[in-house]
């Protein structure tokens, strides 16, 4: 989209999987949990309600499906979605696919250790993966 840039947290912080519709889409580097990023390709957006009513229900069709790709493909026993914004102001949604065995449960992941970085061949594979699923389920 045009004049659209990633903040640099995300450049820093994420792996590219896709460009939806509306939305680019990103793997946050930590490999305890699979945690998908979308981000509206849209310079200025800080809220849900920068968006049109048509922008907003496109991302919202978006989310649920990066929802349900994460959900089947990585057996998710629970997804949190969060429109937070407090570190990164740009508009980007978390969709993190939890496991009553990862790190944080059952609480929140923010704030709970350090981050692990993912495996290059690991991301390599996970990326692809979901690649393939979206492609798929769109």
């Amino acid at each position: 989209m045009q004049n659209f840039t990633l903040d640099p947290q995300f450049e820093k912080d994420t792996l590219p999987i896709t460009q939806l519709p509306l939305c680019h889409l990103a793997l946050m580097n930590d490999s305890r949990y699979p945690w998908a990023i979308l981000i509206p390709m849209k310079p200025g957006l800080t809220e849900l309600i920068d968006l049109s009513p048509k922008e907003q229900a496109q991302l919202m069709e978006e989310i649920t499906l990066v929802s349900r790709v994460l959900q089947t493909e990585c057996s998710a026993y629970k997804l949190n979605t969060a429109a937070l914004g407090n570190m990164v102001r740009q508009l980007h949604i978390h969709i993190i696919a939890r496991q009553q065995d990862d790190p944080a449960w059952p609480g929140p992941i923010w704030g709970v250790g350090e981050s692990i970085p993912y495996d290059p061949a690991a991301a390599t594979a996970l990326i692809n993966q979901l690649s393939a699923a979206l492609t798929s389920n769109s």
